[in-house]
């Protein structure tokens, strides 16, 4: 039997045929912004919406999703939404790697590199100093799981060792599938974007289920608390207000100018603005974190290399087992590209609800940033190269 045809290419324009040039750029462009003009930088980041005292919600960062996911999301028809979601083996993998493999391995990788392997050069006895868990209150000198309650100009504060505050971050990274960036990548990977946009939708409701408890049981540090209006709030602004928008305008301009006009005039001036938007993600989301990365490049390196090695193993594991499966490309693709990345928006908030923006939490989950948007790129061509694997 002769290998099937790779997928129909979508229309590559010149932004996403040298993508990865361009995130190079826009990495360097972001964290140069952030030393030469920190204060532009600290504006922006400081524009956001706080659940709790933190910030949930990154006002020019939701912006900038919003004309990353509108464009994805306007181009669905949702008669293949509901086809994609009558095919419950895609959905269930996707499930299981999200939820049954993901979380665990994460854990098991971190605490080997980051509390063996890597231990002495991160500082067998370097400490972070991070919030008291919500809701306690022990007295100074009191232990706490690794930790102890220490006095820092006059706030109660918990010293734990450093390598697992790292250690804090990752699982925060590694227990928050994506729901947002997905569509991107499985929209650049050609994959289905009904199933895409299913999963989405499921993961965004499991993770109001699950996100909490199993936080708490890999943290270890008891019942952690569940940042519920933080992810409602993440959940609302970057997934369903473009998906409305979307669905809203596509019926519209559909019923007023046609179908053919939707497709050949409108879906045609929509092309550079996702890979527009993403480059202008890039540069605010390193220009605000710029001055941390430049000044911790080695720790930066500790943290990157089991998140780069987490990525790269979720992401085999579902593509094996889709092929172990037979199912067909559109929907392997998508699947294992759901499972390889995170939800960093909601890791970093949580991050911070939780430990605090200066933590070595909220630091592993900005690292979580800087890798991903190019290990995501180079799975979408992996996945192209290798579309012909499957019937």
């Amino acid at each position: 039997m002769s290998a099937p045809p790779e997928p129909p290419a979508r229309g590559l324009g010149f932004f996403e045929r040298y993508l990865t040039v361009w995130v190079i750029l826009c990495i360097l462009a972001g964290i140069g912004l952030g030393r030469v003009a920190p204060g532009v930088a600290a504006f922006l980041d400081g524009l956001a919406i706080c659940v709790g005292g933190a910030p949930a919600v990154s006002v020019p960062i939701a912006v900038c999703l919003f004309f990353m996911m509108y464009p994805i999301m306007v181009k669905i028809d949702f008669a293949e939404v509901v086809r994609a979601g009558a095919a419950p083996r895609p959905v269930a993998l996707t499930l299981f790697a999200n939820w049954a493999i993901k979380p665990f391995t994460m854990y098991a990788i971190a605490v080997f590199f980051l509390g063996t392997l890597f231990v002495r050069f991160i500082g067998a006895d370097a400490v972070d100093r991070v919030k008291m868990p919500i809701g306690l209150d022990l007295a100074v000198g009191a232990a706490y799981g690794a930790g102890r309650v220490v006095l820092r100009g006059g706030v109660k504060m918990l010293e734990v060792p450093l390598w697992r505050s790292y250690l804090a971050g990752c699982i925060l990274l590694g227990i928050a599938p994506c729901t947002a960036m997905v569509l991107v990548w499985g929209y650049l990977a050609r994959g289905n974007d009904g199933h895409t946009l299913v999963m989405v939708a499921l993961n965004s409701l499991s993770m109001l289920l699950l996100y909490g408890p199993l936080g708490g049981f890999l943290l270890g540090v008891g019942r952690i608390p569940v940042p519920w209006q933080a992810l409602l709030l993440s959940i609302s602004i970057y997934v369903a207000l473009p998906l409305v928008a979307g669905y809203c305008s596509r019926k519209w301009i559909i019923e007023a100018k046609g179908e053919a006009w939707f497709t050949e005039r409108f879906l045609h001036l929509l092309t550079p603005v996702t890979i527009a938007a993403l480059l202008a993600t890039l540069v605010l989301l390193f220009s605000f974190k710029g001055e941390i990365i430049a000044s911790k490049p080695l720790t930066i390196l500790w943290l990157a290399i089991p998140l780069f090695l987490q990525t790269m193993l979720i992401f085999w594991i579902t593509y094996g087992l889709a092929r172990f499966l037979r199912l067909g490309y559109e929907d392997a693709a998508p699947s294992a590209m759901i499972g390889a990345s995170n939800h960093f928006e909601v890791a970093i908030a949580t991050a911070a609800l939780l430990f605090g923006l200066s933590s070595g939490a909220a630091l592993a989950t900005v690292v979580g940033v800087l890798i991903e948007v190019p290990t995501m790129l180079w799975l979408v061509w992996i996945c192209k190269r290798t579309a012909r694997w499957f019937a």
